[in-house]
């Protein structure tokens, strides 16, 4: 998950205060529309930080979302029962559900639409100002590569989330952890572009807004590989009135976040690009953004790897071996490039989001070369071959079964 930091939060009891999403549009920004910058209007008026008090219903004024209750979100989760666990977070804990898919009401397990509940740590000030974010941000925006928040619930000091359930999980689980099916070259491009498509349209949005976290850990993925962001806690508008950047406490995830950020907590929409850098360079390496099980002078991935993008011959060295050689030499470069565009240390020089995604979708049009494809075929076919019992044996019960990958 990665070592996330900031600064203490303060947990002394209070009335938790709402946040004013009946002030937000309803209307969906640029769904299904251009993911250019061009034609955004530059709204010069910024919007209040949340400090009025929620009602003791916990509703919330919105036409998107439902407002769920605690009973209701029990039931479609067997009651948080531990094996619908789905995983943990600095938020808390998030379990599978099943609702309804017109009624939205709870179902039996397999019945309706899986959903996944995200439930806040009981007590947790933190948890609360991330739920507001979510609610704040995923209320108002929709778009195909950002995950979709169908409801909430505010009820006995918890916080709960209710999203559109992502079948194949985080990219992290695929790419980064151990024994997890190698994915394929054109695979990983698909999944770089939707999440690029996503970042694009959040800083191209009326009011530009800020990911701040942006990491393979919250990158869903559905059952085709199409990417989606997810956990919006952490998002921030962007500077209005001519400013370059925003001044915010330093939050978010070492390895990812950038370095002019981390050090005086000057956050600028290009932050973002630099942990979309980090993120391209954990999906061509396959190595995690930082690791201190890794060899001393390699615990941080983009110090390790920076040295070695600009030379053919030493990315070749690099690159995940899980791959192969099944991709083509020049669109590794051309990314790789692209990487150290992204992780320049002054935010002026890195691309915008825009210009990153134009790349990317040129760069996948890079085919692989003929005779890589032919010693892919004849390696998948000896598998198969390898796969089949041989017609004289007889399985017995000590064989089993190959296990599914999931």
């Amino acid at each position: 998950m990665g070592i996330c930091y900031g600064t203490p939060v303060d947990h002394s009891p209070s009335k938790p205060p709402s946040p004013d999403v009946s002030k937000l549009e309803n209307k969906p920004n640029g769904l299904g529309g251009n993911l250019g910058c061009e034609n955004v209007k530059d709204d010069k008026n910024s919007t209040p930080e949340v400090n009025e008090t929620m009602p003791s219903s916990g509703k919330i004024v919105t036409q998107n979302l439902k407002m769920f209750t605690l009973q209701e979100l029990r039931a479609a989760t067997k009651n948080f029962r531990p094996d619908t666990m789905l995983g943990e977070g600095g938020f808390g804990r998030v379990f599978k559900g099943w609702i309804d898919d017109k009624t939205y009401v709870p179902s039996k397990v397999g019945v309706g639409m899986a959903v996944a509940v995200k439930k806040s740590n009981p007590d947790s000030l933190q948890g609360l100002q991330e739920w507001q974010a979510e609610v704040k941000f995923l209320g108002k925006f929709s778009h195909p590569n950002l995950v979709k928040l169908l409801g909430y619930c505010w009820e006995d000091k918890q916080f709960l989330l209710v999203y559109e359930y992502m079948q194949k999980g985080s990219l992290e689980n695929h790419l980064l952890r151990k024994g997890a099916e190698p994915i394929p070259w054109d695979i990983r491009l698909k999944i770089a572009i939707g999440a690029a498509q996503g970042l694009t349209f959040l800083h191209c949005s009326e009011k530009s807004v800020i990911y701040r976290d942006f990491k393979a850990s919250n990158i869903l993925l559905d059952g085709s590989y199409n990417a989606k962001l997810s956990d919006f806690g952490l998002a921030k508008l962007g500077p209005i009135n001519g400013n370059s950047h925003v001044t915010t406490r330093v939050m978010g995830t070492y390895g990812y976040a950038a370095p002019e950020y981390v050090a005086t907590g000057h956050l600028y929409v290009k932050s973002d690009v630099y942990g979309f850098g980090v993120v391209l360079l954990e999906m061509l390496t396959g190595l995690r953004a930082l690791d201190t099980h890794r060899p001393s002078g390699q615990h941080n991935l983009v110090d390790f790897a920076r040295p070695s993008l600009s030379d053919k011959r030493k990315l070749k060295k690099i690159m995940d071996p899980r791959l192969e050689d099944q991709y083509p030499l020049k669109a590794a470069f051309q990314a790789a490039e692209l990487i150290i565009k992204c992780i320049e240390s002054d935010p002026k020089n890195r691309p915008s989001m825009e210009e990153v995604l134009e790349t990317l979708q040129k760069i996948s049009t890079i085919e692989i070369e003929p005779r890589k494809k032919a010693k892919a075929r004849a390696k998948n076919h000896k598998a198969k071959r390898e796969e089949q019992p041989s017609p004289q044996c007889h399985r017995s019960a000590l064989h089993g079964r190959a296990r599914p990958h999931y």
